[in-house]
């Protein structure tokens, strides 16, 4: 999964100030994808240099009614983590755009994630995408599949990777280096 790393990287080059929303269901098996993300990424969001800079919102199945927090935050990207059912292999990670989400349907969410989405892109004009794992199972009290949870830990990885290259670029080598004491 490289390219997800470089793909965020792109995606999020320039933020200033970056929202997660991890959306799913701990109940529902795979439907967790997005929450494991999130708890994965809890600690990372919590450092000194990251605070006013990232912030991590867990929505569960009812997003929407952290919309008012994450307006409140104000950020100019928003990463919506999830599970997304496109039919291919189970734990097969996808980046989606908001225009290729469908309309109105039946899901664990207690409103449409499209309707969600528009609401926050209208009121905050933030660039917003959603990276979808796929799931295989979402049988009500099933433990998460071993694939999805690698894949999940492995959007982890590298969702941490990219927002740290962008919110904490590293400085050019002549400005790292340590001050000796010379005789």
């Amino acid at each position: 999964m490289p390219d997800l790393s470089r793909l965020l990287e792109q995606y999020l080059k320039g933020a200033k100030r970056i929202a997660l929303l991890a959306v799913g269901s701990e109940l529902r098996a795979d439907d967790a994808a997005g929450l494991l993300i999130a708890q994965k990424l809890l600690p990372f969001s919590k450092t000194k240099k990251l605070c006013p800079k990232l912030k991590i919102f867990v929505g569960e199945t009812a997003p929407e009614n952290l919309t008012g927090e994450i307006r409140k935050f104000n950020p100019d990207h928003l990463v919506i983590l999830d599970s997304a059912d496109t039919g291919k292999k189970p734990g097969t990670v996808m980046s989606i755009s908001p225009q290729e989400v469908g309309g109105i349907s039946f899901s664990t969410h207690q409103l449409p994630l499209k309707l969600m989405i528009q609401y926050l892109q209208e009121s905050l004009s933030c660039a917003v995408t959603i990276v979808g794992v796929q799931p295989g199972d979402l049988h009500f009290g099933a433990p998460m599949s071993k694939e999805v949870r690698a894949s999940s830990l492995e959007v982890a990885r590298n969702l941490k990777k990219a927002v740290q290259s962008v919110l904490c670029p590293r400085q050019p080598a002549e400005k790292r280096r340590v001050k000796t004491n010379r005789s």
